[in-house]
């Protein structure tokens, strides 16, 4: 267990609020009389979630991109974000990224947060604020066995978009300029299982939804569309940051949006996920604290 695993399972004893859904999922849930409001944040660090030196304005996009695909996982409509923010080299080309992130997802509302100055690397944080589109709001905990797992586009592009920033050369977007699939999640939410967004690595973030539903989820490897070279294709299902949305669906009901079906839901077994039917070895994605410093 790495010592983020380790550090979430005992926060659980402190996060026993419901709408924190055990800490189990990518957001909580929160009832708020009528309405049902949809919270999660997100934290980035300079030298681990974004490049020394990177440009402040795709630093500001990445960390809005984030957190609205965790409300997008949900089925959520944005609302307002807060932000915690350490100055910088270039606050003013944060602040220009800043801006046209919010307007890109739907104007959503900056409602405050904290500035402070630290030496070392710079770390940013944000808070995003949505509005349920569909009740009950979906969690990862729902897939069932005989479900279908689903994914709604490739992954890999994040990785090659990394290698591109670091060379100098060649297309970087999908690593800088990610995309969050909030129309995507909202045409899932009524439907789906279970859903989640792959941040961490396709079989991590499927082991991650196994776990919550207590059920094995078995990934047919050739079955998952990549956006890398078929050479690189078992890194591409353990790489992050692509943020395409993972779900499962009744074996009878059709995905209303774009997406490839991937595997398939299993009772519990030894292992929480099977890759063509057989334990992984080795690393599943990214975690932090991990044993050699990752």
């Amino acid at each position: 267990m790495s010592r983020e695993s380790a550090f979430i399972d005992a926060l659980r004893a402190i996060a026993t609020h419901p709408a924190a859904r055990g800490l189990a999922d990518d957001a909580a849930v929160l009832e708020v009389g009528g309405e049902t409001l949809v919270l999660t944040h997100d934290t980035m660090v300079e030298g681990v979630h974004f490049l020394p030196g990177q440009d402040p304005t795709d630093v500001a996009w990445k960390l809005v991109a984030t957190n609205m695909s965790d409300l997008a996982a949900k089925g959520a409509q944005p609302l307002a974000v807060l932000l915690s923010y350490q100055l910088g080299r270039d606050d003013a080309a944060f602040l220009r990224g800043l801006q046209a992130a919010l307007q890109h997802y739907g104007d959503a509302a900056l409602l405050g947060g904290d500035t402070v100055r630290a030496d070392g690397p710079q770390s940013v944080g944000l808070t995003a604020i949505g509005r349920a589109s569909h009740r009950p709001v979906p969690s990862r905990s729902g897939a069932q066995v005989g479900d279908g797992l689903w994914i709604t586009g490739p992954v890999g592009a994040a990785m090659l978009g990394l290698e591109a920033l670091r060379a100098g050369t060649g297309d970087s977007s999908a690593y800088r300029h990610p995309s969050a699939l909030l129309v995507e999640g909202q045409m899932l939410a009524p439907l789906v299982s279970a859903v989640m967004d792959v941040s961490d690595g396709l079989l991590l973030d499927a082991s991650r939804m196994a776990d919550a539903s207590g059920v094995t989820i078995v990934v047919e490897r050739m079955a998952v569309p990549i956006a890398t070279p078929e050479a690189r294709r078992d890194e591409a299902l353990r790489w992050g940051d692509d943020y395409q949305l993972l779900f499962t669906l009744p074996a009878d009901v059709p995905p209303p949006c774009p997406a490839w079906r991937i595997g398939i839901v299993l009772e519990r077994q030894s292992a929480p996920i099977l890759l063509d039917g057989a334990p992984v070895s080795g690393r599943l994605g990214y975690e932090h604290g991990q044993a050699d410093g990752a």
